[in-house]
């Protein structure tokens, strides 16, 4: 499936893992041809094992500031694509009266690992390269891309 869309919204929990992470991958694959944003149910900190898996990729993360559905500037999306649960019924919700299309990846959340730092490393980078794999899917990018 090739995505035609030109503005995608990437939702979560909290905005601090999966969804600055896929907004991140975006924006760096096909950046200069979509608009990419990205938000969470209620707003928390950025988790930095997800800023140093992204940056051992290339793509710096670490300005992000996470925020909410209702902190949005703009709503005008052609696709909103949930990674968790919770942030699928609150782009379903979001969406009622818009023409836009709610996809759902349901995608693990790596901060409930616990362990030494490898792990949950390991378990952030399990999902960095799952969304990789699925954003290059969904939107088309040429396996060449990089990445």
């Amino acid at each position: 499936m090739s995505s035609r869309a030109t503005a995608v919204l990437f939702a979560c929990t909290h905005n601090a893992v999966r969804s600055p992470m896929a907004e991140g991958l975006l924006k760096h694959l096909l950046g200069h041809r979509i608009y990419v944003d990205s938000v969470g149910v209620r707003p928390g900190e950025l988790d930095p094992f997800a800023v140093a898996v992204m940056d051992e990729i290339g793509i710096d993360i670490a300005r992000h500031q996470p925020k909410s559905f209702d902190e949005l500037e703009d709503d005008s999306f052609d696709e909103v694509v949930s990674l968790s649960p919770e942030a699928q019924h609150r782009a379903v919700d979001m969406t009622r009266v818009m023409a836009c299309d709610v996809i759902f990846w349901h995608t693990f959340d790596p901060s409930m690992i616990e362990g030494n730092r490898d792990a949950r490393l390991d378990a952030y980078r399990q999902v960095r390269d799952q969304l990789i794999q699925r954003i290059k899917t969904h939107f088309g990018v040429t396996p060449m891309a990089n990445l």
